[in-house]
Parts: structure tokens; C-alpha cells; sequence
């Protein structure tokens, strides 16, 4: 089965770009058949309404959720793609329905959702409120967990374009974990039943995005709900997607989402042990702080009255304006970036940088800037 291709054919064309609310999804609820229940589980901080969608019947019970942080909405269209999916294939959805019993919440925090913000309404970060459970939003997801008893969590993220995988020259396009339970690190039984899951979604991601599969850190942390869970013996995996050549909206990645989702759950069922699970787990490659949205190479700098060559960066800000995300490049790093990969390189063959604030880059600034007086930048970008 070609799953780029079916990942492409059911996605949900009415949800596009970085912006996903409460609103967009309800209505994509509205479309689903009689083989799915909805469910309202809660309020937020601000009052919006929580939902949950649960399809099927069968013995293994996996429990996902998506938007813990409102600005990550990748995987909340890739997890509406797959439901899309269950909704629009009769033979497959039979197939899953007697299998699995799923338990899906695409927005646990709307209220970030609507403001475009890793917070919830209070400026709490619920990846932070595993144990305490201030929130109301946290309290919704430990009671749902707490009365569907999972033998499965799927803890659902987006991670931002800084990130690739190991030395490769590669972004992590999409990246995984097995959370630790201790802070040794060990791996235990609940682990390794993470770790197989995320064998299997690796092996197949290869063919589509050879090298672009990260392994994310595993430091303990049990206030983040992923090692919160698998201390109480229930296995999870945490799924983070990330930048795709050229798609900052990200509209490839969901696609790999999609064919995460649908791997993942169809291994649980195939259970399927291999002897060398755990090296196969640690060759999957370190996912790794060294991209930039831009690194500008050998510019000329007046500094101090004598001539430099340096180097700089520069990093979208995501901004959220008339219910759009806005991409606004600001100067993040000058010099220090050896080891660091951009996602667009330019070599400024040693010309000259000028701007309306200077002759050098400054951190915090808009990317417009010109080489040479003649090569003009405008929001990081070469105009032509």
C-alpha cells in the first residue's frame, strides 16, 4: 500500500495552513458517520469546549491528543486526515473498528489554539502540568485517560524548524519517543513497547523521508505528561513534527503524520518482537538543535573601522494576524553558526551589508537588508 498516497488523497482540504481552532474542527466532527461518537468532555480556561472522538470497538485501546500546545496544529491535521481517512474507507474502517477501540481529543488546549500560543489561557504550559494538574485542561485529559484505560498513548507535537537530525544536513521532519519512567533512563517492559512502535513507524517513514526521522531527548521529567505516563505503566510514544523542505505550513508534514498514525496503531496489532528492538530504537539519529531558517554566509561587516567577514542567521516569528500565520524573519545569530544548517543558504561572496539600521546585522532586527547596495533582502528573502 502506497500510504504518501493515501495520506494525500483523504486529507481534509477545509483545514490548510498553521491556524486550526475549536471551530475548524467541530465542523470536520460534523462530517463524521455513525461510527464515530462525540463526546464533550470539559471546558477550558476561557470556556471553550473540549471534545473527544472515539471509533471502534476492539480490544486494544489506544488514547491520543492533539494541541497540547495551541501554536502545534500539524499533528491535529494529520490526526483529522487519519480520522478523514476511517470516515471515507468503509473496508478499512471495518477493519480498524474490530481491532481497536480509539479515543482521540484533536485540541486539548483551544483557548492557546485560538491565540496561536504554546500556552493555555493562564500562560501555563500543560506539558508542565503532568503532576500538579492546575488546569482544567489537564484535569480533562487525566480524567479521560483515568476512565478509558489505555494500553496506549499517543502524545501528539509539533517541534519548530531548528531541529535536525544528528550531522546529517537534514531536518527532522518528523521525530519520536519512547519517555523515560526514571532518571536512569531505563528501559523497562512499558518502554519497549514504545520503542516497537516507534521501530515500525520509522522503517516505513525511510522510504518517504530517508534520514529525516529524529529521536528526540529522553531526559526525565515527570511533570511532562509522556514520562508522567509511563511511570504509571502505560505505554506512550510522543510524536513531533517538524519542517519539511519548503513547507513551513506545513502541508507535507501532515501527510507524514497521517502515515505515522496509521503504522503505529496497525503495529500494536501486529506485535510484531524483534530481537534487536532497542539498538534498531538508539541507530534512529539524535534529534538535534543545529538548523536556521537562514544562514547568510562570507558578508562584509564594518566594525570597529576595520573590515569583517562573518556569517549570520535569521528565524521566522510566527505571528498571528486576521486569523493567519504571518512569517516574519528577524536576525537570530551573528556568527557562532559553524556547525549549524540553514534551510536557505545564501553566499554573500564577501559584499557589503547595509540596512536602515547600520552596517552590520543586529539580533532582534527585520532580515531587510542589501548587499552591495544592489542584492536586496526582504524578509530574509533575495528579491529578484
Amino acid at each position: 500500500m502506497d500510504l504518501l498516497h493515501k495520506a494525500t488523497q483523504y486529507i481534509y482540504k477545509p483545514i490548510q495552513g498553521r491556524y486550526v481552532t475549536n471551530e475548524m474542527v467541530f465542523e470536520f466532527l460534523n462530517t463524521l458517520n455513525s461510527n464515530f461518537v462525540i463526546s464533550e468532555l470539559g471546558k477550558s480556561v476561557q470556556g471553550k469546549t473540549i471534545k473527544s472522538v472515539r471509533f471502534g470497538n476492539g480490544d486494544i485501546k489506544i488514547f491520543m491528543w492533539s494541541q497540547m500546545h495551541g501554536n502545534e496544529s500539524t499533528t491535529t491535521k494529520g490526526l483529522i486526515d487519519f480520522l478523514n481517512y476511517l470516515n471515507l474507507n468503509k473496508e478499512k474502517a471495518n477493519d480498524f473498528k474490530e481491532k481497536y477501540t480509539l479515543l482521540c481529543i484533536p485540541i486539548l488546549n483551544p483557548d492557546g489554539a485560538a491565540m496561536y500560543t504554546r500556552f493555555n489561557a493562564n500562560e501555563i504550559d500543560l506539558n508542565r502540568d503532568a503532576k500538579q494538574q492546575t488546569q482544567p485542561e489537564s484535569l480533562i485529559l487525566r480524567d479521560t485517560y483515568l476512565d478509558f484505560k489505555p494500553d496506549y498513548c499517543f502524545n501528539l507535537h509539533d517541534q519548530r524548524t531548528i531541529f535536525g537530525t544528528d550531522s546529517t544536513g537534514l531536518p527532522a521532519t518528523m521525530s519520536f519517543l519512547s519517555p523515560a519512567f526514571n532518571e536512569e533512563r531505563t528501559y523497562n517492559n512499558v518502554r519497549m513497547k514504545a520503542v516497537a512502535v516507534i521501530n515500525s513507524v520509522n522503517t516505513k517513514l525511510q522510504q518517504y523521508i530517508p534520514n529525516q526521522v529524529g529521536r528526540f531527548d529522553d531526559s526525565f521529567n515527570d511533570n511532562c505528561i509522556g514520562d508522567y505516563l509511563t511511570t504509571l505503566n502505560i505505554p506512550t510514544v510522543l510524536f513531533e513534527a517538524g519542517h519539511f523542505q519548503n513547507d513551513y505550513n506545513r502541508e507535507e508534514v501532515r501527510k507524514f503524520v497521517f502515515i505515522s498514525l496509521f503504522v503505529g496503531i496497525s503495529s500494536i496489532y501486529e506485535n510484531v518482537v524483534v530481537d534487536n528492538e532497542l539498538d534498531e530504537y538508539l541507530k534512529i539519529p539524535q534529534n538535534k538543535s543545529n538548523f536556521r531558517d537562514f544562514i547568510y554566509k562570507n558578508i562584509k561587516i564594518f566594525d570597529d573601522n576595520s573590515e569583517k567577514l562573518i556569517n549570520f542567521a535569521a528565524q521566522y516569528r510566527e505571528v498571528l494576524n486576521d486569523s493567519k500565520i504571518e512569517f516574519t524573519a528577524e536576525i537570530s545569530e551573528v556568527n557562532g553558526l559553524e556547525d549549524f544548517f540553514g534551510h536557505t543558504v545564501i553566499d554573500g561572496k564577501g559584499f557589503d551589508f547595509d540596512s536602515e539600521f547600520g552596517k552590520k546585522p543586529i539580533i532582534g532586527k527585520k532580515a531587510d537588508f542589501s548587499l552591495n547596495k544592489m542584492l536586496k533582502f526582504r524578509n530574509g528573502l533575495q528579491l529578484f
